[in-house]
Parts: C-alpha cells; sequence; structure tokens
C-alpha cells in the first residue's frame, strides 16, 4: 500500500516533469489568456490607423496595409497555435507573455516602419514569430506531418523576418519591394508547403476570429474618441452617433448569422486537409480582407471627427466607403468559399458605396458618414424582412444549440 504521501508525489512529478511541454488542447472554449493577448493587437490597429492618418495618401495607406499585413499573419499563426496547444499550461504561457511584449514593441514601431523605426519594428516583429515557431516545434514532437508544416512555415518566416530587416537599411522603391516579398512570402507560405499537416479545433478557431472582428470593430470606435476635435459642438455629437452605427451594422452584418454558419460549415469539414484549406482561406486570409476594411472605415471616421464640415479627401473617402465595400466584398468572398453561393444584395451594396466615392469628395464628411450608415441600415433591413424565416430557423438552430431536423 502507498501512502498519502507517496500519492501526492506520485501526482505531482509528472505535473513537474511536464510543465515545459505542451500541453495539447482539448476543448473549444477560448481562454483567458488569449483574450488578453488579443488585446495587444488592439495597439496594433490603432497604430496601423495612425500611420495611414499622418500620411493619408495612396502610397501611405498601402504602407498602413502592408504592415497590417504582416502584424495579422503573426496574430493569425498564433490562433492556428493556440487550437492546436492549450496556451495556459506548460511553458507555452510563458512564452506567450514574451510573445505579448515583442508585439507590443513592434506595435510602437508601426508609425516608424518604413522610416526611422524600421529596424525595430522588424526586429521586434522577429522575436513575435520566433516564439511562434519554437512552441509549434514543441507542439509537433511526435507528429510528423505537423512537424513537416512547422518546418515550411520557419523556412518562409526566416525569409520574411531578414527581408524585413533588410527593409530596415534600404530606402525608396527597394524598400517597399522587399516589404511586398516579405508580405508574399508570409501569406503563400502555406500554399507553398501544403495543409495537410495542420490541426485545429473548428469551435475554438472560429471563435478567436469573432472575437479578432471584434476587437477590431472596437479599434472603430477607439478612432471617433481619437479623431474628435476638442470642441464637442452637435456635429460631433452627430458624427459620434452614426460611427458608432456603422460599427453596430458592421457588427451587426457578421455576428447575426454568417458567423454561425461559417462556424457549423467548418466544423462539418472532413478533419484534415479539406478543414485545414477551408479554415485558411475562410479565417486566415478572407478575415484579413474583413479586418482591413474595418481600418479604412476608422482611418475615415477619424477624419470625419476633426473636421465635421469638411468633404473628405478622395483617399480617405475610398478609405471609410471602400473599406466598407472591402469588408461586404470579404463577406461574399467568405459565403462562396463556405456554402457555394452569391449574396447578391451585398454584392449591390459594395458596388453603391464604391459608386458614391466621387460623390462623396463634395459632400461635407458628416453627409458621407450619414450615407454609409443609411446604406448599410437598408442591407440590415432588406435582410432581416426578406430573409427572417430562415434567420431566425439558423440563429435557433446554432445560436440556440439545437440540432437542424
Amino acid at each position: 500500500m502507498t501512502s498519502a504521501a507517496d500519492d501526492v508525489t506520485s501526482d505531482s512529478e509528472p505535473r513537474r516533469g511536464s510543465r515545459m511541454a505542451a500541453v495539447m488542447r482539448e476543448d473549444e472554449r477560448v481562454t483567458a489568456l488569449e483574450l488578453f493577448f488579443d488585446l495587444v493587437f488592439v495597439l496594433a490597429l490603432t497604430q496601423c490607423t495612425t500611420l495611414m492618418s499622418h500620411d493619408p495618401s495612396w502610397a501611405g495607406m498601402a504602407k498602413g496595409l502592408a504592415v497590417l499585413g504582416v502584424l495579422w499573419w503573426s496574430w493569425g499563426g498564433y490562433a492556428w497555435l493556440t487550437s492546436v496547444v492549450d496556451p495556459e499550461e506548460g511553458a507555452v504561457r510563458l512564452v506567450m507573455f514574451g510573445a505579448m511584449a515583442a508585439m507590443l514593441v513592434a506595435a510602437l514601431g508601426v508609425p516608424g516602419a518604413f522610416g526611422g523605426t524600421a529596424l525595430l519594428f522588424a526586429c521586434a516583429y522577429g522575436v513575435v514569430r520566433a516564439a511562434h515557431i519554437m512552441l509549434f516545434v514543441l507542439a509537433s514532437r511526435g507528429d510528423p506531418g505537423l512537424r513537416r508544416s512547422v518546418t515550411g512555415l520557419a523556412i518562409s518566416t526566416a525569409v520574411g523576418v531578414g527581408l524585413l530587416v533588410a527593409a530596415a537599411f534600404a530606402g525608396g522603391a527597394l524598400r517597399g519591394t522587399l516589404w511586398g516579398i516579405a508580405l508574399l512570402l508570409d501569406v503563400g507560405g502555406p500554399f507553398l508547403f501544403g495543409a495537410e499537416g495542420w490541426k485545429l479545433v473548428p469551435g475554438h478557431f472560429a471563435e478567436r476570429h469573432g472575437a479578432i472582428i471584434i476587437i477590431a470593430l472596437g479599434e472603430s470606435i477607439v478612432a471617433i474618441g481619437v479623431g474628435a476635435s476638442q470642441d464637442v459642438d452637435a456635429g460631433v455629437v452627430v458624427a459620434a452617433v452614426l460611427g458608432t452605427a456603422v460599427a453596430a451594422a458592421l457588427w451587426w452584418t457578421y455576428f447575426d448569422v454568417v458567423a454561425l454558419v461559417a462556424a457549423r460549415r467548418l466544423g462539418q469539414a472532413a478533419e484534415g486537409r479539406e478543414r485545414n484549406e477551408m479554415a485558411r482561406d475562410s479565417y486566415s486570409y478572407i478575415h484579413y480582407l474583413m479586418v482591413a476594411g474595418i481600418v479604412l472605415i476608422a482611418l475615415g471616421l477619424k477624419k470625419t471627427l476633426a473636421h465635421v464640415g469638411d468633404p473628405l479627401t478622395t483617399e480617405t473617402a475610398v478609405a471609410m466607403l471602400g473599406g466598407a465595400a472591402l469588408y461586404l466584398l470579404a463577406h461574399i468572398a467568405f459565403r462562396l468559399r463556405n456554402v457555394g453561393t452569391l449574396n447578391r444584395q451585398r454584392l449591390v451594396c459594395a458596388i453603391i458605396l464604391i459608386a458614391l466615392v466621387p460623390v462623396a469628395v463634395h459632400l461635407a464628411s458628416l453627409a458621407t458618414l450619414a450615407i454609409l450608415a443609411a446604406v448599410l441600415a437598408a442591407l440590415i433591413l432588406y435582410e432581416a424582412l426578406r430573409f427572417a424565416d430562415a434567420r431566425e430557423q439558423v440563429r435557433r438552430e446554432l445560436a440556440g444549440g439545437t440540432r437542424p431536423a
């Protein structure tokens, strides 16, 4: 027989011995540490808007979206990682904290990512990616398929980070070219090395990306406050209300039905290549377009709140109306990829918003914001009335937790 002390020792020794190992995820719950990690990404999004706000030209917006692209891909890497391992167990927790610090430093370097803080940004970004690869190496022990995928990712990541470091010492067109190649390598890596070896928990993966949409929408609310002039007059108040209405409409179009259907479709996909490719296309790629659209809208909101009576420039009008159109077009692509059908009303709405850009440059920015809010509200009203029965059935089956008949 063993004593109670022996039982305690035998139970505790494996735990001590496994503290440096990666613990595989067993449930679909998004953990508190993941949400904590995501908060750092809020600053990164805000800094991307700041970068574009300081240089609201075509080149400035291209730089902002490029920086957003590499930051998004690094965040997405951790979403894939924590859908394999439990981030709150073993050494993963400590490495996640380190990655948060590195992401914060990278975010601080975003406004000068193409200038004075380019090297700081590249090095901090490299640390974020190195921590990610290291944790994936731990998670892939005993899994040859996952290890091959991680090895391929490590190669493309190392080359991409190296190009960003080189870009810090370059200038002009060469710097932009190096950035473009680095981003292309990051995005193209999964295509080059295949999707067979990756693993994910569908419910967790979908919920994690839904949370990042909320965070991006929160950043648009922050842009309203940051952009407001010191004198809060009636125009600023109206703009703030309309900006909140736009953010609410963006939330509605995603979370009312779309997110529920997509999460179910991902869960129904066959485990392995089919599910991994769907997750890659629908969430890693298409969700970047959604977040980019929200960031562009935030830029338009920030400029509107600063001068509600002045027209937007062509660039900022494209950012606000074109950003909303991009968000809706991403929804269309999301639906096509997941269920193979075309959302015609959102396509029409996106076309209308793009067509309104030449008009917007002649109107007060407050009027442009009002038009955007009205178009989105009309879209939601149409869908709510036209598809009322289908919407109710989907929400009852999925949000209510019941199975379809």
